[in-house]
């Protein structure tokens, strides 16, 4: 009998046991997708304000050269670059004290929030020139401004489009 009372006593989990430990283990998974799903938004809202920002200080830097003579532009013109491509290309100075071509940007980010990898990172953003309306942007001759071409609303409320 005590061979048989060795062998009824197996050793493993019960069928309950299984039960609640997955339970717990898909209650954890199902907190824990939301967090991951913010902390991915956020990520990308972080790219996009330092793209923003770069974009932003090159056009500037571009304005302040063509302001001060550096970069040639005609009578009328604005000082703004015609395109975004222009601020990753070399600029012929026009003064002979820079010998060096100015180059404001060694590469243009992209927006994080364009889902098409197929196209350029020029394409990706939203342009506005600079004769545009402040409350309706629209590309022109030259690029004043940029803004993401989402629709949709960041973790603050916010349209990525109005950033």
């Amino acid at each position: 009998m005590k061979t048989w009372a060795r062998h009824s006593k197996r050793s493993g989990f019960t069928l309950v046991e299984l039960l609640v430990t997955l339970t717990l283990l898909s209650v954890i998974a199902l907190t824990a997708m939301p967090l991951a799903e913010i902390a991915s938004i956020r990520w990308k809202e972080q790219e996009l304000r330092q793209s923003l920002r770069q974009i932003r200080v090159a056009l500037d830097q571009y304005k302040k050269a063509s302001d001060t003579g550096l970069i040639p532009k005609a009578v009328g013109e604005s000082g703004y670059p015609p395109s975004l491509e222009v601020l990753t290309a070399p600029i012929a100075s026009s003064k002979e004290v820079v010998q060096v071509p100015l180059i404001l940007m060694r590469s243009l980010p992209r927006d994080p929030f364009n889902t098409d990898p197929t196209l350029p990172a020029a394409s990706t953003w939203a342009l506005r020139s600079y004769a545009s309306p402040v409350n309706d942007p629209r590309p022109g001759s030259d690029v004043f401004d940029v803004h993401s071409q989402s629709q949709k609303k960041g973790l603050n409320g916010i349209q990525y489009d109005q950033w």
